[in-house]
């Protein structure tokens, strides 16, 4: 797994340059984190870092862990039963963005590999990961570039990749309580295992063309004009945000229940989000039309 690690260390770097040079006025800081031999973990560390109170970003983290254990809790061997009893080890790089105008969208991106043994052999790997954009005040432009460079980083990995992992993407991100998406969708995918050398370079592309898809939007959108109205409804937007990560999110629960980090694990939440007992936006108005977005359909049609 050395290649894959160095891999995601590098990815790490990347990303946090590109962001802070987007955002101007604040840096990423950096939480080195180790994990000593016990209970159920054997071991590992990461590299959680931070941007905070920037000129775009309200919070900005985006995370690097590379942890081992020898029991995977019982949510993850009840559906793979070779898993049971097996040391494994999983490492990733995951972000979540907060922008601070409501008119540039939430992002969230992941890409991961894990492995298991059993007696020295090895009895199960994967790649997973993806990205998906959470807009509050959507723009058909924002969400076509961002299918678009999706679409065209699956182009290479066979002509029905992109629809496959789109629709995943749709299916994942869904609160079912609400029977809404998080967001406008984007890519995701998990337990690929056909090929590494292939896997491997899919979830390299994911990761690279991250940038490519959101640092557009960020241009476009920084600086566009908002007040107290615009806000509190991002506020009330990001509420359903916790909801996906604390109700749904399999990477979340996988991360509380095999012992993980939970500063790192919780580094998805808003810093300030809010919710409003019945809240209906104002029919024709702005914050209704977000309601027309939150269903999967084809944005590349």
């Amino acid at each position: 797994m050395t290649d894959v690690r160095d891999w995601l260390m590098g990815l790490q770097d990347r990303i946090c340059s590109a962001i802070e040079q987007a955002d101007g006025g604040a840096r990423f800081v950096e939480d080195a984190w180790t994990r000593e031999k016990s209970g159920v973990l054997l071991g590992g560390g990461g590299r959680t870092r931070i941007l905070r109170d920037g000129t775009v970003f309200e919070q900005a983290g985006i995370g690097f862990s590379d942890v081992s254990g020898n029991q995977l809790p019982p949510s993850a061997t009840a559906a793979r039963p070779e898993l049971a009893g097996a040391q494994w080890r999983a490492c990733g790089v995951s972000l979540v963005f907060h922008p601070k105008n409501p008119y540039l969208p939430t992002t969230h991106a992941n890409v991961r590999h894990f492995r298991a043994e059993k007696d020295g052999e090895t009895v199960a790997w994967w790649f997973g990961g993806g990205f998906d954009l959470t807009p509050f005040y959507p723009f058909d432009e924002d969400v076509l570039h961002w299918h678009t460079v999706a679409r065209d980083l699956c182009a290479p990995f066979g002509d029905t990749r992109y629809a496959a992992h789109k629709q995943w993407c749709d299916t994942y991100f869904l609160l079912k309580h609400r029977n809404e998406t998080r967001g406008v969708g984007g890519l995701f995918f998990d337990d690929l295992q056909t090929d590494f050398g292939q896997d491997f370079a899919y979830m390299q592309a994911v990761g690279n063309g991250f940038l490519d898809a959101y640092l557009p939007i960020v241009a476009r959108r920084k600086d566009h004009p908002y007040g107290d109205r615009e806000r509190q409804f991002q506020l009330y937007r990001r509420g359903r945000y916790v909801e996906f990560n604390l109700v749904f999110d399999r990477g979340t629960h996988f991360g509380l229940q095999s012992g993980g980090r939970t500063e790192s694990i919780l580094m998805s939440m808003p810093p300030l989000a809010r919710w409003e007992y019945g809240f209906t936006p104002e029919a024709g108005s702005a914050e209704a039309k977000l309601n027309d977005y939150l269903q999967p359909r084809d944005w590349l049609a």
